[in-house]
């Protein structure tokens, strides 16, 4: 994976001007003609970002209203997919023709789409959408292996992306605060550089080390955070960049580890690393498998096997429901202890039964 298009990844989740050049990229690996993301809320109007091959589509899009009555639009807001899927898959060939949005971008040379869905826990979905010329057919299995190789790194930078709306970052305290999650900026050893006040005020989950470093007072995700840490100053790929907290005096969280890149390293005052806490919520409803993979990391295989198992029900009947073997959801349920730091399947249940999206703050 192109490290240096991954770095511009987290640039435009606090440079949205950045984005049509890195769906461009993207697009030209996966050899797309077109790509876009949108952000859907209850509470304002469709945003988004698209390629400047297709901007005046796109501005048109988000100006008017056809997207309700688009038939792709809304199966893939239903379905929301946790890894990039053919849009026309789960369409009639009479809803693909009689589709309004399909048929000003079939008119300008567009064929077949690729979309994946990351549910914030905020409320909000992100949608990360690709497209092909026509005349280029469909999209072959290896493009879109390489597409769902970015999904986690376009998941965590929509996150920021949803808290910012999609406006530029100006400076570290407004930015901080306009995020809106307890967040703090770190040098690439570790020091906080600056926090905002919700950080600042979790003192049972964040504790104050020497020489201004900070530690997660959960050992395990301790050890995990300080791996992320290593990796991010080496520039490597850490195991786990979001992590699962289960604080003694406070709710569970997600913690998020996130590069800052180019721009965004500017931005704020040369930080090298972001970490953002993301409230979940106690709840016996049983998460979906497209918000486990946002939070965590999980493949669409495994994200599902961890929500079966979620329900109550043993590692061998999860198996059998998903028709697949037991050696196969050994293998699945050793990768999700890995991503989401837990070691045993009692643990991993108690920490998917406390997720639920959280509704935006004010």
């Amino acid at each position: 994976m192109p490290n240096q298009l991954v770095d511009r990844i987290y640039e435009a989740a606090f440079v949205p001007d950045e984005w049509p050049q890195v769906l461009a990229a993207i697009s030209d690996l996966s050899a797309s003609a077109s790509g876009a993301i949108c952000l859907f809320s209850d509470e304002s109007p469709v945003r988004g970002s698209a390629q400047e091959n297709v901007r005046h589509l796109f501005e048109e899009f988000l100006a008017g209203d056809t997207w309700r009555s688009s038939g792709g639009i809304q199966r893939m807001r239903a379905l929301q997919p946790t890894s990039f899927v053919a849009v026309e898959d789960f369409m009639t060939a009479d809803e693909v023709e009689e589709d309004p949005v399909r048929s000003k971008l079939r008119a300008f040379g567009i064929g077949q789409h690729v979309c994946a869905a990351v549910p914030m826990p905020s409320g909000e979905l992100v949608t990360f959408v690709f497209q092909r010329w026509t005349k280029d057919g469909a999209y072959d299995r290896r493009s879109i292996r390489l597409l769902d190789s970015f999904r986690p790194h376009l998941a965590r930078a929509g996150l920021m992306a949803a808290r910012l709306g999609l406006r530029q970052a100006q400076a570290t305290a407004s930015a901080l605060q306009a995020i809106g999650l307890p967040v703090a900026v770190l040098s690439g050893n570790g020091c906080v550089r600056a926090s905002n006040d919700l950080f600042d005020s979790m003192t049972s989950v964040f504790l104050p080390k020497s020489f201004g470093g900070m530690a997660i007072a959960d050992v395990a995700a301790n050890g995990l955070f300080r791996k992320a840490i290593e990796a991010s100053s080496h520039a490597a790929e850490p195991v786990v960049r979001s992590i699962p907290v289960r604080p003694k005096e406070a709710g569970p969280l997600v913690i998020h580890i996130m590069p800052l890149r180019r721009s965004a390293h500017d931005i704020f005052s040369g930080a090298d690393i972001l970490v953002a806490a993301t409230a979940v919520n106690a709840s016996n409803i049983v998460p979906s498998p497209t918000l486990l993979s946002g939070l965590f990391d999980l493949a669409p295989a495994e994200a599902k096997l961890a929500a079966a198992l979620a329900t109550g029900v043993a590692l061998k009947q999860a198996a059998a429901e998903q028709n697949i073997r037991m050696t196969t959801a050994r293998h699945y349920l050793e990768q999700i202890f890995r991503k989401t730091g837990t070691h045993r399947q009692g643990e991993l249940v108690a920490l998917i039964n406390s997720t639920l999206p959280l509704h935006r703050a004010d």
